[in-house]
C-alpha cells in the first residue's frame, strides 16, 4: 500500500493517515539490528524474494548496475567474517549480502531496455535516445561511473532493508570491511565495487528502537 499525493495547493497529508500507513510505519520503525537469532535461517526462495524487491529500486537509465552475493553458508560466513572486522551479524544473521555496484557501462542499455520494447512500453527508436546521452554523461568520467555504482547499490540495499522490516526481519547495513579482500575472496570483477554489507535475519531481544533523528528544521530548506 502506498500513499497517493493529489496535485493540489491544499494540504492533503493528515497526521492520522501517515501514522496508520503500513509503509511509512516500516520506514519510521526500522533500526539497525545488533542481535540476531543464529539458529534462524532463510530459505533460498526467501533470499531471492528480498533481492527481487531490492531490484525494484530506481537506477539511472534503467542500467540496473548491481549484483548481490548472498553469504549464507557457514563456509562463506567464515570467509567473510575476518575481512569484515568479525562483526557478529555476519555469523549470526541468516544471510549477509555483499551489495555490489557495477561501474556504469552504457553499452548494456539496449539489452536492459529490450524487455520494455518487446512489451510495447517503449518504441525501439527511443533506445538510442537513452543510450547516447547516457554515454556522454558517464563514459568519459570515471568518478561519475563509480558514483552511479554506489548510488545504485545503495538504493537497492535500502529497498531490501524496508522489505525486511515489513516481513518482521531485522537488517544491519555495514561499511566495516576490507574492500580489497572482499573483492578478491568473493571474485568480484574489475568493474565492480563492494559498496556495503547488509545482514538480514530474525532478531532476538535486546535491539534498540530507531534512534531519534535531527529535527526537520535543521535539515530542510524551503525555497
Amino acid at each position: 500500500m502506498c500513499l497517493n499525493f493529489p496535485t493540489t495547493t491544499e494540504p492533503t497529508m493528515k497526521n492520522e493517515n501517515i501514522q496508520s500507513n503500513a509503509v511509512i510505519e516500516c520506514i519510521l520503525s526500522r533500526s539497525a539490528a545488533k542481535y540476531y537469532d543464529p539458529a534462524a535461517t532463510l530459505s533460498d526462495d526467501q533470499i531471492r524474494e528480498l533481492v527481487r524487491i531490492g531490484t525494484a529500486a530506481p537506477t539511472s537509465f534503467h542500467l540496473q548496475n548491481w549484483r548481490f552475493i548472498a553469504v549464507r553458508s557457514p563456509e562463506a560466513k567464515a570467509k567473510l567474517s575476518p575481512i569484515a572486522w568479525s562483526q557478529p551479524a555476519i555469523t549470526d544473521a541468516a544471510v549477509t549480502f555483499i551489495v555490489v555496484g557495477q561501474l556504469v557501462d552504457t553499452s548494456v542499455i539496449p539489452d536492459r531496455l529490450a524487455p520494455l520494447v518487446e512489451a510495447g512500453v517503449m518504441p525501439a527508436s527511443m533506445v538510442q535516445e537513452w543510450e547516447k546521452p547516457a554515454s556522454k554523461l558517464y563514459m568519459a568520467y570515471p568518478q561519475r561511473r563509480r558514483d552511479e555504482a554506489v548510488r545504485t547499490a545503495t538504493f537497492g540495499a535500502a529497498a531490501m532493508m524496508y522489505a525486511a522490516r515489513s516481513l518482521g526481519l531485522g537488517s544491519t547495513p555495514m561499511i566495516g570491511f576490507d574492500a580489497d579482500a572482499v573483492h578478491s575472496e568473493f571474485g568480484l570483477g574489475k568493474e565492480e565495487v563492494p559498496v556495503l554489507l547488509l545482514s538480514i535475519g530474525v532478531e532476538r531481544p535486546g535491539n534498540w528502537a530507531q534512534k531519534p533523528r535531527r529535527p526537520v528544521a535543521e535539515v530542510l530548506e524551503l525555497v
